[in-house]
């Protein structure tokens, strides 16, 4: 039998038995997105913030998380879910209203890709973790991180 080089760091196990709350919780705690965020927050400077930058990008990660196809579909499950609002940061005195409309999205979106360096930076910076973690990261070990580009 071959042995293994490398522990485990979880089982896959351990995540599906989450909720999709505690899974979003899990990346929005975890990554490392607070320089984009101040870099995001800067560009706007003086700008409305009816939908705040840091409640859209963390309804963008939830929207991949819970495997949402579309913006639609996402919005969808935003105005539907009072508590996935809540934990994405919108200001729940605003109720459904504070679920931003598809143009929002689109325009984020068109942002953050002025940003790409920065976000390609965040997984980086999660590669350089692993490592850590598992030194033999690269030579015996594979890790595939998808982008949202």
């Amino acid at each position: 039998m071959a042995k293994l080089l490398a522990p485990y760091l979880f089982t896959w196990k351990e995540v599906e038995a989450r909720s999709d709350l505690e899974r979003l919780m899990l990346v929005l705690e975890h990554l490392p997105d607070e320089g984009l965020m101040e870099k995001l927050e800067g560009h706007r400077k003086w700008g409305r913030d009816d939908y705040p930058i840091r409640s859209v990008w963390n309804s963008v990660l939830a929207g991949i998380v819970y495997q949402h196809q579309s913006i639609d579909s996402l919005r969808r499950e935003l105005l539907r879910n009072g508590e996935l609002r809540g934990r994405c940061g919108f200001n729940p005195q605003r109720g459904s209203r504070a679920v931003p409309p598809s143009w929002v999205y689109t325009r984020f979106l068109k942002l953050l890709l002025k940003f790409k360096v920065d976000v390609d930076a965040m997984f980086d910076c999660l590669v350089d973790e692993l490592k850590g973690l598992l030194p033999d990261l690269g030579f015996s070990v594979a890790v595939l991180i998808t982008t949202l580009f």
